[in-house]
């Protein structure tokens, strides 16, 4: 075959297999009100059903690119293609709100995988066009969290609630055939060693906290249970911290947060990630049991934010070229508190074209701030700092969704969009003095 042609066929498998994850997130969440009622869950048992991949996501997403790096990106990719394949099986045959919960935790380990392996294949099947490939990827992982709702809502009405993560099966297998067959073969990129101990630290910790704060539900914020839970949880992330700083290839480079535009869109990433976790969660769920919103009709629903985002994601560029990146994040974060009022406003109103607008202003705010947050972090370091940071702002980016869903979870449907609407205001203010700090610091430093 062809080595171009090959390499275009390459890239419509790494295109699935990255696009599943963006597909997950959204047809899992129109089913949720299916999977709550099927397994007779509470809102707490029924957040993890979310938070375990999100987790997992979180604790193995620098993991996984640095064990691709370090054994070859096509091997890894096939293991987490695999991996993918049993739990999203496991997930559709399970009865138990336990097992599935092991399920999703794999399924996250699994997209890990799949959100980094493609994205490091990209620069050598296409030298010459690596910003083209990658603009092509990311438009098909769009196109999936696009669809996610209206999938989910179809097949929930007229099938149940496993056929979400039967489905994957047939689309991973297309993904594997089609790179079995044009992958060339990869190398390990470098010889860095993987921190294992500082991966298991991040694995304990970073659940510990989630635990515990949803927990704190339960036995109450001041139990010795919940105070000395904290205590451990700051205990690993401080261990975490000092063995990181000083260790020659580190999970997380600490030295990037003294970076003041890197810090600027890393708090953009964390609270973007903790809204849209919460309102996820939530919206399915209230226009269910609000108002009684069939699957299907909350699928189309949540199309508004999905599509308003894949719309206008690929102008954000554009507005960051002609505006500044730190204006378009502080655009995005005003629809982000006009859409969460919006919410609280039309908590009891039942009128669909009422309903949309907070929803579009959602969407809106999520293109806003998701690229040119990423703009901003990146466009502060040297180039071949990059892979680092982006392992750092995946990382962080997915805390602020886990920890954003513990804690909204453990809310009523008006104090989480009063919550939402709190912490984006807290982004704004941030981001505002972040800008403010910056210019001073320059203008001390050319006086």
């Amino acid at each position: 075959m062809d080595k171009n042609k090959a390499s275009w066929i390459a890239l419509v498998g790494l295109s699935i297999a990255n696009l599943l994850g963006c597909l997950d997130l959204t047809i899992v969440n129109t089913a949720l009100p299916a999977i709550q009622g099927s397994l007779n869950l509470n809102t707490i048992q029924l957040q993890w059903v979310m938070n375990a991949l999100l987790l997992a996501l979180t604790a193995f997403m620098v993991i996984a690119g640095k064990l691709a790096d370090r054994f070859g990106r096509r091997r890894i990719l096939y293991i987490g293609m695999l991996l993918f394949a049993v739990s999203s099986l496991g997930a559709g045959l399970v009865m138990s709100f336990h097992a599935l919960i092991f399920f999703r935790f794999l399924q996250g380990i699994s997209i890990a995988i799949l959100y980094t392996a493609p994205v490091a294949l990209i620069p050598s099947l296409f030298p010459e066009n690596t910003g083209k490939a990658m603009g092509i990827l990311f438009g098909v992982s769009g196109v999936g969290l696009t669809l996610g709702p209206v999938v989910g809502g179809i097949l929930t009405t007229f099938f149940n609630w496993h056929i979400i993560f039967l489905i994957n099966l047939p689309i991973i297998l297309l993904s594997f055939i089609l790179c079995i067959i044009t992958l060339p073969e990869s190398k390990a990129a470098n010889k860095d060693k993987i921190d294992f101990i500082g991966a298991l630290l991040l694995i304990i910790a970073l659940p510990l906290l989630i635990f515990t704060t949803v927990n704190t539900h339960i036995i109450g914020w001041l139990a010795l249970h919940t105070i000395l839970s904290y205590a451990l949880t700051l205990v690993l992330l401080f261990l975490f911290f000092m063995r990181e700083r000083n260790i020659k290839f580190p999970i997380i480079n600490f030295h990037l947060f003294i970076n003041h535009k890197f810090i600027i869109g890393l708090v953009a990433n964390f609270f973007l990630a903790f809204f849209y976790a919460i309102d996820l969660f939530f919206i399915p769920l209230h226009l269910h049991n609000a108002d009684n919103f069939s699957s299907e009709k909350i699928g189309l629903i949540l199309l508004a934010p999905t599509m308003m985002m894949a719309i206008i994601s690929p102008l954000s560029g554009t507005l960051c070229d002609r505006f500044g990146t730190k204006t378009i994040l502080l655009v995005g974060y005003m629809f982000f508190i006009f859409s969460a009022l919006l919410q609280i406003h039309f908590y009891n109103n039942q009128q669909l074209d009422l309903l949309l607008i907070p929803y579009i202003l959602f969407g809106a705010g999520w293109a806003c701030i998701l690229s040119p947050s990423l703009i901003t972090a990146m466009s502060s370091l040297p180039e071949e700092m990059g892979g680092v940071a982006i392992g750092a702002i995946g990382t962080w980016h997915n805390f602020g969704a886990t920890l954003g869903l513990a804690i909204g979870a453990i809310m009523s449907y008006l104090n989480a969009m009063h919550l939402i609407l709190a912490t984006s205001l807290l982004a704004l203010f941030a981001i505002l003095f972040g800008l403010m700090s910056f210019k001073a610091a320059i203008i001390t430093k050319n006086a």
